[in-house]
């Protein structure tokens, strides 16, 4: 898919003349802008990869708004899509857009945080209030130092971000406050980021690959676990869990990212990008929240799940943020408390 790709802008560069491939090659030294790779009549398709299925709302109000706003603004470029990691997991598509395989990609922090660190912070528990403090985060000043440092560690641009759903936990009993997470075999990703998490909020994780995690709650390896209701729904989780608590413990952030081709790019495609990428910023929060107002209001007419609605949100986040202001330091606690200052 990627050769398909290359081969498309190798064809192109053959037919070139010399002085359009001088200007191109000096243009590309400032990484871009009105002297950039690219110009307004080159026509470059880029790749854009995630995780989710095509009726999820990170998909149809996210990539796929990014791939039409795109197209609408007509300006020589095109964005393919390819979810259901058809590109592969998470961790392997982090490194590909790093290395230049893929071009685009749609991540959650802890991922990202495999490349640099710091950028793991954006998924602590409880960091962000809603799904608007985690946007307004990143379209305005108080991310700026994160930005930057996350493109000078791995060349790779965050071009913006926004909440794929809140994370809460299925059981099969209800998780009201930490105490109840006391004995759970309680599924986390594996990543430094999610058990952090874990330890924050007083569980004692499990770790289960996501693809194998059906199996393990309908055998009893692990007896609960924590998602976004969308990821709940995508998995059918309700066929082997009886309660959903709605801990809201974690904005389930995607950062829509782009690696080395970014400079290739036109200033006119590049304002273009950005540009579609903040519609989706702007409009999969709303798709997002229907989305799981809807399967709630399925849920409590069949039963399926029994929504617990009381959880003690206080009592989890006061332990969250003790927990974190104690165990991160450096550049991470810059970054958290950034995060914070940013709610007040």
């Amino acid at each position: 898919m990627k050769t398909r790709t290359r081969r498309g802008r190798l064809a192109l560069a053959s037919t070139m003349t010399v002085p359009l491939l001088l200007a191109a090659a000096c243009g590309g030294e400032d990484g871009g802008g009105s002297d950039g790779g690219g110009s307004a009549s080159e026509e470059i398709t880029l790749e854009l990869a995630h995780s989710y299925t095509d009726d999820q709302p990170q998909h149809r109000c996210g990539a796929q708004v990014i791939a039409d706003e795109v197209e609408a603004a007509d300006v020589g470029l095109t964005i393919e899509i390819f979810g259901s990691s058809q590109l592969g997991g998470d961790a392997d598509r982090v490194q590909a857009v790093v290395a230049g395989d893929i071009d685009m990609d749609l991540q959650g922090g802890s991922a990202l945080g495999a490349i640099h660190e710091p950028i793991g912070v954006v998924d602590a528990a409880y960091a962000f209030d809603d799904a608007q403090h985690l946007a307004d985060f990143f379209s305005g000043d108080a991310s700026a130092d994160l930005r930057q440092s996350f493109t000078d560690a791995t060349g790779v641009q965050i071009l913006g971000a926004y909440s794929a759903g809140a994370r809460h936990f299925t059981a099969n009993k209800p998780i009201r406050e930490p105490s109840d997470l006391d004995g759970v075999r309680m599924r986390f990703p594996n990543s430094p980021q999610y058990l952090m998490n874990a330890e924050a909020l007083g569980a004692t994780p499990t770790e289960v690959a996501f693809e194998e995690l059906y199996l393990a709650l309908q055998q009893g390896i692990v007896e609960g676990q924590e998602n976004p209701i969308t990821n709940i729904v995508a998995q059918n989780f309700a066929e082997v869990q009886s309660h959903l608590s709605l801990s809201g413990h974690q904005q389930n952030s995607n950062l829509v990212v782009i690696g080395p081709v970014w400079n290739e790019l036109s200033e006119e495609q590049q304002e273009a990008l950005s540009a579609a990428v903040d519609t989706a910023v702007a409009e999969v929060p709303q798709c997002v929240e229907e989305s799981e107002q809807e399967q709630l209001d399925e849920w409590s007419s069949s039963g399926a799940l029994e929504i617990v609605d009381d959880v003690d949100v206080d009592a989890f986040q006061e332990q969250a943020e003790e927990y974190f202001r104690e165990n991160y330091s450096g550049e991470q606690l810059e970054v958290y408390e950034a995060i914070r200052s940013a709610a007040e």
